[in-house]
């Protein structure tokens, strides 16, 4: 089971304010042992909404819209994609991260859809397609 593991944004983080070494070390000890567990597939930080854009759909109309974003604690400001057995053992190593900010912080973790969850709608050519594209990124 794959699931992507949020880091939510704060006031600090939206601000640009940036974690002292201490943290830094934390975290990378944590990325270790989630890599050597074979957990971690890929997780990387962003940066603030200010930087960020959004592209509104409407029909056939798009608008950009520039950051940053209103509702901090909405936004996500780093992202983990780790492979587990099931959502038990997500929590548990979510449990064991370091406080990803320096006050109150939360993470989110998030079930990937995979191609069984779509069984009643793919066609032959659909799932075809989709294996040729997955086979392709795994070869960049």
């Amino acid at each position: 089971m794959r699931v992507m593991v949020m880091v939510k944004a704060t006031k600090d983080s939206e601000e640009g304010v940036m974690p002292g070494p201490e943290l830094f070390e934390a975290m990378g000890k944590f990325n270790e042992e989630l890599v050597k567990a074979g957990i971690m597939l890929n997780g990387d930080g962003l940066k603030p909404s200010s930087q960020g854009k959004r592209i509104a759909f409407d029909g056939p109309k798009r608008t950009v819209i520039d950051g940053p974003f209103a509702e901090t604690r909405e936004l996500v400001a780093g992202f983990w994609v780790w492979e587990v057995k099931d959502m038990a053992e997500a929590i548990e190593w979510a449990k064991r991260c370091p406080n990803p900010m320096p006050g109150p912080s939360e993470l989110e973790i998030r079930p990937f859809y995979e191609m069984a969850d779509f069984a009643d709608v793919l066609t032959p050519e659909i799932v075809e397609r989709d294996g040729r594209l997955r086979d392709q990124l795994k070869d960049r």
